[in-house]
């Protein structure tokens, strides 16, 4: 496929054939190097020709093969003309990060690790099909779930006001409509409220090892050595179910629309189509059960961490930095061709990253840009930046999500056999608690880019800036 280099790290797909915008990628020429033949670059491409789409196909360095479109691509269409593609969202709808810090010190935490990796592995359910952290609910609690998003979580006692506030959108998308959620997906995701998964899901405990900057990290209430806690998890299966019930519908009407795309698996329909505004409804419902999911997992780690350590609550202090997803579709304002257009900005693997000042933002938050939480794999570390506001000219206010693989899960599980991976890992300072072997095995630091050259990239384009580097050394997985 034929790149043209714009400026260091900024490269372009020519518009050809059905594509109505160029593609554009944010990578190091060492990346592309490792990409020109892969076809994650095709999908930009395929992603290029969906009706209405403005601006560009994009993106993001962590980009690797996906479902219709890459991981880590984003594409704003026109709210009124544009087309709404639930391969542009996945199948884990509001697959997210969230980012809590405490008031300890690694090196109190440091003796006590083993008993404080095994109260968490024992309080949050995970792995596939995990349930149990919460009785199952009937299908009207979960309607309410579904509706009501971090907002439920809080009238349970599963939350704090400051969690909300300090939550994408409030912890609620708004247009939830819990009747375009199938009995199936609900009867899915009946016990799944308050587990982790399997899969690239985890919770990873780390401390603050490095600090770029000093305000920001002050800012945001991060110090060196400091304890956090990364959570990174969806919608489970209430999610998938939803994104299968309507690539399924979506697909089917498509004909009659008159679309054609060079993917089925890019099966999208007019935003305004009965069928596009019933995904937004169920989407923007599976979503809010991730971000209930999240806050009910943050609120039974900080539960872990009293019973480990036999700590008070206020010598813990356990508090959320912020929560962001990387899987979902918004109606959002953004600069176009010089006038200000309401866009469907799809982000599948992607997260939002708007700089300072944004409406969008919190109001504590709002002077420093938007969190941007960028897990790694979980030998190395993971990072947190803030938004920019090229990000708002450039990307529709997006950057990576996370490392992107190198390998499929299934090559990982044939280059981990014969391997101890958990001695791997010990040895890196990283104390493991999982299910399977298998999901460890797929999951191994290899497996992926290092997430540091991922993050320079985005802050060498001036979407992103570094805050602070965060190193595990306990992580729980499926």
């Amino acid at each position: 496929m034929d790149l043209i280099k714009l400026r260091d790290y900024l490269w372009e797909i020519p518009k050809t054939g059905a594509m109505r915008v160029p593609g554009r990628v944010y990578a190091s020429a060492k990346m592309i190097d490792g990409m020109r033949e892969d076809p994650c670059l095709t999908q930009v491409a395929n992603v290029a020709c969906l009706p209405g789409i403005v601006g560009y196909s994009l993106a993001m360095p962590d980009i690797h093969w996906g479902y219709g479109f890459p991981i880590g691509g984003v594409a704003a269409v026109d709210a009124r003309e544009g087309v709404i593609s639930p391969g542009g969202v996945g199948y884990d709808i509001n697959c997210g990060v969230r980012l809590a810090r405490t008031h300890l010190r690694f090196s109190v935490v440091e003796p006590r690790i083993d008993r404080l990796a095994d109260a968490l592995f024992a309080k949050i359910p995970a792995g596939v099909g995990s349930w149990g952290a919460i009785p199952g609910l009937s299908i009207e609690q979960l309607k309410q779930v579904v509706n009501e998003g971090a907002k439920w979580a809080l009238r349970n006692g599963y939350a704090t006001k400051r969690d909300l506030e300090h939550t994408e959108e409030g912890g609620m998308l708004a247009g939830a409509d819990p009747d375009r959620i199938s009995e199936r997906a609900y009867q899915r995701g009946a016990k799944q409220l308050g587990t982790l998964g399997s899969g690239n899901h985890f919770l990873e405990v780390s401390r603050i090892d490095e600090i770029y900057d000093s305000k920001l990290a002050d800012a945001l209430g991060l110090e060196l050595g400091q304890v956090t806690v990364l959570i990174h998890s969806g919608s489970r299966g209430l999610g998938h179910q939803t994104c299968d019930d309507y690539l399924k519908l979506i697909g089917g009407a498509m004909a009659r629309y008159g679309i054609n795309l060079p993917d089925r698996q890019l099966a999208a329909v007019p935003i305004s189509s009965p069928e596009g505004q019933a995904y937004l409804g169920a989407m923007a419902a599976a979503a809010n059960f991730a971000w209930c999911n999240r806050q009910v997992m943050m609120h039974l780690a900080e539960q872990a961490f009293l019973q480990a350590l036999s700590i008070a609550p206020r010598e813990l202090g356990f508090e959320l930095v912020y929560d962001v997803c990387h899987n979902i579709a918004k109606f959002e304002e953004h600069n176009v061709d010089g006038r200000m257009r309401l866009v469907c900005v799809h982000r599948k693997g992607a997260t939002r990253a708007f700089g300072p000042g944004h409406p969008a933002l919190p109001e504590a938050l709002r002077p420093l840009g938007q969190p941007v939480l960028v897990p790694g794999d979980m030998g190395r570390y993971s990072f947190v930046l803030v938004g920019l506001e090229t990000a708002m000219r450039e990307t529709f206010g997006s950057s990576c999500h996370g490392a992107g693989r190198l390998m499929s899960r299934m090559k990982a599980k044939r280059e981990a056999g014969g391997r101890d991976l958990h001695a791997e890992l010990k040895a890196l300072g990283v104390t493991v608690r999982a299910h399977s072997r298998a999901g460890v095995a797929e999951e191994m630091p290899h497996a992926y880019k290092d997430v540091a050259e991922v993050v320079e990239v985005m802050e060498a384009a001036r979407i992103t800036r570094r805050v602070a580097r965060l190193k595990p050394f306990a992580v729980i997985k499926g």
